[in-house]
């Protein structure tokens, strides 16, 4: 993850160059040494207030990060929910679509079948018709047979 600290105030001091020194130096000699004192404290103290804010002000920004991080966390977790939550809806329109397709599929083979049963029927009908004829007519040629064999035998 990338950290933008652009924008944060820098914490390291600069120190003054050599020609300003030189400058500065007669009018620190003409002040007394205890005020050089408080005016040394006052600038570590300064220093240290503003060491002080620069690192409270990463801290805030640190925090406001972790809250912006779990605050998109939490944004996707819905968007994930709400994802999965539509494609269970849809997986379950298709199931539904795809049983409609199967019972119509099953009432048409069913319809077909029953046309072709119909048929088997009727085939199974006229052949058990058939073999009745045929035994009668075995018969009747049975019944032929002995008649003309008794009549052979007479003589």
């Amino acid at each position: 993850m990338d950290f933008l600290f652009e924008n944060l105030p820098s914490i390291s001091q600069s120190t003054p160059k050599k020609g300003h020194q030189d400058s500065q130096m007669p009018e620190d000699m003409g002040i007394d040494s205890s005020r050089g004192e408080s005016s040394n404290m006052s600038m570590t103290e300064s220093k240290e207030q503003d060491s002080s804010s620069n690192i409270d002000d990463i801290s805030r920004r640190a925090q406001e990060m972790v809250e912006n991080i779990n605050h998109s966390r939490t944004s996707d977790q819905k968007v994930m929910d709400s994802f999965e939550e539509n494609l269970l809806d849809k997986v379950r329109e298709m199931c539904q679509q795809m049983k409609g397709h199967m019972y119509t599929v099953y009432e048409e083979d069913s319809d077909a079948m029953q046309v072709k049963l119909q048929e088997l029927s009727e085939v199974l009908e006229s052949c058990t018709k058939l073999n009745r004829e045929l035994l009668e007519a075995t018969q009747a040629l049975a019944c032929l047979r002995e008649g003309l064999a008794i009549t052979q035998t007479e003589p």
